[in-house]
């Protein structure tokens, strides 16, 4: 006999379920599905942000440094000396540039001169050889004599003489190489400033420090005029100084110096020194304005 699946109210049969589908079962399933899901959930994210934590832990933890070596210090005190000799001082760079233009002049028999003004500085201003310096340090004078930097020494005369302490000198032998230095202007006061020359007989000396004031005047004494237009600064310098150069950052000339403060009459640097702006040395020997 066949039999019919069981219609709607039938009961199943006894002792066995039916292996159709049927909706009932479709559903049981799905229920479960959804309550695993449910409970997979939190545990999952749990896991994720533990995961993440740990790797983020990870990345950011820094491992302690190992104590330096002597071969490490070492190495690292030649790094920084190799990085100093790449970039020499703006102080040398202005020194080398001025030193084959320095000229350390002396002078011989003035009744009138102190031991001090016995000596000065000049620097080197033209093609020709001729010397710019302070006129104090050669006037009255009977003998000039100037060394050159590559200790060339002659006899010099004086060529011109100008107002506010200037004057041009001419050797009668020059050094084999001649090197004029380049003359500027346009001082500021603050600006970087170097002074070279022979202080206290103690040749090719350098000193730094800013220009402090501009326009500044010197009441006449002692058998000198007034001078007038000077630059103040603060670079040490003392006699010997005299007559050297002024100069700027680049080492070109600026000023010529001629006189230092000394409020004690005392011949020593007590702060403030004067030099002569370059630019009224604009017609002492025919030089180039």
């Amino acid at each position: 006999m066949t039999l019919a699946p069981p219609g709607p109210g039938a009961p199943e049969p006894a002792g066995g379920t039916s292996h159709e589908t049927g909706p009932s079962e479709d559903r049981a399933p799905r229920r479960r599905w959804r309550l695993g899901w449910t409970w997979l959930t939190p545990t999952a994210l749990g896991m994720l942000g533990s995961l993440v934590g740990l790797l983020l832990f990870t990345s950011l933890r820094t491992e302690p440094a190992p104590p330096l070596t002597r071969t490490d210090v070492q190495q690292a005190v030649a790094t920084a000396v190799a990085k100093a000799a790449e970039a020499p001082a703006r102080s040398t760079e202005v020194f080398r540039t001025i030193l084959p233009s320095l000229v350390y002049i002396r002078t011989e028999g003035n009744e009138q001169a102190s031991e001090a003004q016995g000596i000065g500085t000049g620097v080197i201003i033209r093609d020709d050889g001729m010397v710019l310096t302070a006129h104090h340090v050669v006037q009255g004078a009977r003998r000039i004599i100037v060394t050159f930097a590559d200790g060339t020494e002659s006899s010099a005369k004086l060529v011109s003489a100008m107002p506010n302490d200037l004057a041009v000198l001419q050797a009668e032998k020059n050094p084999e190489l001649i090197v004029p230095a380049v003359l500027a202007g346009g001082a500021t006061v603050g600006d970087e400033t170097f002074a070279v020359g022979n202080p206290l007989g103690l040749t090719a000396s350098l000193s730094a420090g800013v220009i402090s004031g501009l326009n500044r005047t010197i009441p006449p004494r002692a058998n000198r005029e007034a001078l007038t237009n000077l630059i103040q600064f603060d670079a040490a310098v003392n006699p010997g100084n005299s007559g050297g150069p002024l100069l700027n950052r680049d080492g070109q000339v600026i000023g010529i110096v001629t006189a230092l403060a000394n409020p004690n009459n005392e011949r020593s640097f007590t702060g403030i020194g004067f030099a002569v702006p370059i630019s009224a040395a604009g017609g002492a020997g025919n030089l180039p304005k």
